[in-house]
């Protein structure tokens, strides 16, 4: 993985299914991160090929439950993300996938509760010992490139101080949130925070934080120094702030969003969620269109309302 001067999609919970990866991808992010998979639910699965989607799909064992679904079109950009707190435990989970994805990359950044109270995400980062146990495991036992993403800390020294360590454990890069854990998201990303830490590494840093414009990537560049830029709620508003050629409009993308929910068979609660989340931004759940994604209870219904019926019936008329 070569992680300078790349446009990434930040991992987003019920949003960073394969159907949004293709999407961004197909607007020119180079890397594009799965949501956050906690190693506990990953160590339950079994792979499996989808032969009549050309997916891999990484299933509950016993179960119809697929818990992650690549395909070999995004092999060498996909980011499988995990939540863990034991290195042993991420270390079984990341083998069941790695030979599937281009790297591996540990959440030490969420800060919301299901999270932390399991002594993942946001939790490591006060526990420093714990985070070089856990990316030094997966280093010595994986040929896949291993990475971790982190919030700031109480200050900016303690942020490079982590840094550093991190570094030393080998990883190929560092995605920093410009934001601490107690910060809202309508709290300004801190950018010169972020710069401090490229300063302080040798190995690629990936900026995240306030990007919602094409433009935003290289300001940010600049501002940090960083070798890469993420975007999260940017992307989720409009996959297409990846195109250099100007976003196009959001009724556009939902409808994209949609084709490639029916011909990835997107989960209908992760399809209904990132939907959700782009009419909030745009318009509002009130109103008819919000309500009826709302009432929308599989895929087959959101392709009435978006008017990808006939495409609908094309694609699913082979499966069984």
């Amino acid at each position: 993985m070569d992680y300078h001067n790349k446009l990434v999609l930040a991992p987003m919970v019920r949003v960073g299914t394969l159907s949004f990866r293709l999407l961004a991808a197909g607007y020119g992010a180079d890397i594009t991160y799965g949501e956050e998979i906690i190693d506990h639910k990953m160590v339950k699965c079994e792979r499996r090929i989808n032969e009549f989607l050309g997916t891999t799909d990484f299933v509950e064992k016993g179960t119809s439950n697929v818990v992650f679904r690549t395909c070999h079109e995004e092999r060498n950009r996909v980011v499988f993300q995990m939540g863990t707190s034991d290195a042993v435990r991420a270390l079984t989970a990341a083998q069941i996938v790695c030979k599937d994805v281009a790297a591996i990359d540990i959440n030490m950044g969420c800060p919301k509760s299901f999270s932390i109270s399991g002594g993942m995400g946001a939790a490591l980062l006060s526990k420093p010992e714990l985070i070089h146990d856990i990316l030094t495991t997966l280093r010595r036992n994986l040929d896949t490139t291993v990475t971790c993403k982190v919030r700031l800390l109480t200050s900016s020294q303690a942020t490079v101080e982590l840094a550093r360590r991190i570094e030393k454990t080998g990883v190929s890069a560092v995605a920093v949130h410009g934001r601490r854990v107690k910060d809202r998201p309508r709290d300004p990303a801190k950018w010169n925070e972020i710069a401090d830490v490229v300063a302080s590494l040798s190995i690629p840093v990936i900026a995240n934080g306030d990007v919602f414009e094409y433009e935003d990537f290289d300001r940010m560049k600049n501002a940090t120094g960083a070798s890469s830029i993420m975007v999260a709620r940017g992307a989720l508003w409009n996959a297409s702030i990846f195109s250099a050629k100007g976003k196009l409009p959001w009724d556009d993308i939902k409808r994209e969003y949609v084709r490639k929910s029916i011909l990835w068979d997107n989960d209908i609660k992760s399809t209904k969620q990132t939907l959700k989340e782009m009419i909030m931004h745009h318009s509002c759940l009130e109103l008819a269109e919000g309500k009826a994604v709302i009432k929308s209870e599989t895929i087959e219904d959101l392709a009435k309302l978006y008017d990808e019926e006939d495409y609908y019936h094309f694609v699913t008329s082979s499966r069984p």
